[in-house]
Formats: C-alpha cells, structure tokens, sequence
C-alpha cells in the first residue's frame, strides 16, 4: 500500500509554478529521501502532503483519501491527524519553555496523559534538561529538535520532515538519523525527509525521489541507488565500434550493461567479472589502451540527475 499519492499536482504563485504535473508514491512503511535544490518544489510537495496547501490541478491522496487544505481536517476524514509536520521552521512559540510548548500544541490535540507524553517525547530528542528557558534562546538544532517533538505528538503514521538536520553538528546529526530510524523500525512510521546532506539520507533511507523544477525526475530504492553508484569497469581500446559489438555478444553475466561514451570509452556496469572482460579483449585481439575501475559518487549521482530534470 502506498501512504502517499500524489497524482498531476500541479501549484502556482505568484505567476511561477513550484510543483508541475508532479507524480509521487511513498510506500507504507518507507523512509523517503526527497532529493532536490533549493526552489526545486520539495516544501510545495509536503505542504500539499500534509494539507496545508492545495494543488491547482491534479490530486493528492493520503493513506487512500484525498487531501483537500481548503475543506478542512474533518471534511479529509481524519487524515491531518495521522500526520506529524516540519516543514520550512519549527513552529515555536519563543516566548514559551519547550514544555509549554508541547503541553500547547497536546491540549489542542487531545492527547491522552499530556504531560508524560510531552516530557518522554522531549527527554527522547535530548531536550528534556531545558526547564524554564524560553525557546527563543534555543539553537537552530535545539529548535529542529523541539520541532520533531512536536510533529511526534499525537503517534502520527506518517511523519514529514523538510531539512531537519539543520543546524545539528555531526553528533547531534547521527542520534536524529538513528531516532528516525528507530521511529520507523519499532513503530512502523512512514518518513518522508528532505535534506541536503546526502550521505545521511544514505545511511537510513529506503527510497527516494528526485525532483528538479517542480517535476519528479525519478523515483527508486535505496538497492536501486546502490546498483547505479556500484563499480564499473572503463574500457577503450583503438576500435570502440569492435570492442562494443565483441562485449554485447559475450555472455558476461545477467545484469551486465554497456553505455558508450563520447569520448570513445565503453562503461561495463552490473555484476561483471573484470577478469573475465580483461581476457576476452586479449583473446579478440584488442588494442586495450585503457581499463580501469571506478566508483560513481552518490552526490554526483543525484546532481546528475538533477541537472537532468532541467
């Protein structure tokens, strides 16, 4: 089952469009890495996610019901309360202590038992030692901590996070990544986050989805990535015509693919044998002037990717 659907939503302001014919699918239980540059739609997308913003066109479903921001939570079927918001800033009463804060926002909700909710969620995103100390003199990533707490209460099913690792040093960083992780794994919450900081949403994502423009460039498993960003082999020899015909007719494996580059090279990816690649060129007589191993970056993966989508 898919938690997340959105189907040709399409939102404008101002005269720019910030999503365009954008088509998204989250599943149940994933934790989504939502992958673009500043101004690519990503924000748009969650609002949309969480009813906080309607499409122009198109539609939006949320665990199998429609979203629709202007008629309101009821009229959705209950589907705002299934889900825990931050998007863009916390939103933070400055003048109020991290307690107050929750304590606000759980009253609102109808939480059972709301003190003991707050206090373990707060003691949870390590902000359980702040006592009367008003928010506005928290840090950035005291703040992004406090606004997780928040979006927690209530045990939403679905949690979206637009950059919440802002302002965290790498420590801070790694405790939110395994929290979120633990999150999904012990209670089963689906997570859709944004960050910028790629080689955390490597470390915990499951899927992602790469967006450029408003439009979703490409969807696809954390597997997927790894296969794509795996080694290759670059081959180039003083025949690339021979040598790709050669290789395409060689049985090297299921999996195996060749992509001819511009510059003459031949790039085997999949799961081949280099050893076996080596000895066929020697035994075709191939003029081999290069074959070297080479890893793709994860983070130029998606900026091509990106780039692509302009």
């Amino acid at each position: 089952m898919d938690v997340v659907n959105i189907c040709g939503a399409s939102k404008t302001y101002s005269g720019k469009r910030a999503v365009d014919d954008l088509r998204m699918t989250v599943p149940q239980g994933a934790i989504y890495g939502f992958v673009g540059r500043n101004g690519a739609g990503k924000s748009t997308a969650m609002k949309m996610i969480a009813g906080l913003a309607s499409p122009d066109d198109g539609g939006v479903e949320v665990f199998g019901r429609p979203v629709n921001a202007r008629a309101g939570a009821r009229q959705s079927g209950g589907i705002v309360q299934r889900v825990g918001v931050l998007i863009e800033n916390p939103g933070v009463l400055p003048n109020m202590s991290a307690m107050d804060n929750m304590m606000a926002l759980a009253l609102a909700l109808g939480v059972p038992k709301p003190r003991k909710a707050c206090a373990d969620l707060l003691s949870q995103v390590g902000l359980s030692d702040t006592g009367r100390k008003r928010a506005k003199g928290f840090s950035l990533g005291m703040k992004q901590r406090l606004g997780l707490a928040m979006a927690l209460l209530g045990g939403p099913d679905l949690l979206l996070l637009d950059e919440p690792l802002n302002g965290l040093d790498p420590e801070a960083a790694r405790d939110m990544r395994n929290y979120l992780v633990q999150l999904n794994r012990t209670r089963g919450i689906t997570i859709v986050i944004s960050s910028h900081v790629l080689d955390q949403l490597e470390r915990m994502c499951t899927h992602y989805g790469v967006i450029a423009n408003g439009r979703m460039v490409r969807q696809m498993t954390a597997e997927q990535v790894q296969h794509e960003c795996g080694e290759s082999l670059r081959v180039r020899t003083a025949d690339p015509s021979r040598t790709l015909a050669l290789l395409e007719d060689a049985s090297l494996g299921d999996g195996v693919r060749f992509a001819a580059e511009p510059d003459g090279s031949i790039v085997v990816s999949g799961g081949f044998d280099p050893a076996r690649v080596s000895a066929l060129l020697h035994q075709t007589g191939q003029e081999v002037l290069e074959l070297s191993m080479q890893s793709r970056d994860m983070e130029e993966y998606f900026v091509a990717l990106m780039e692509g989508g302009r």
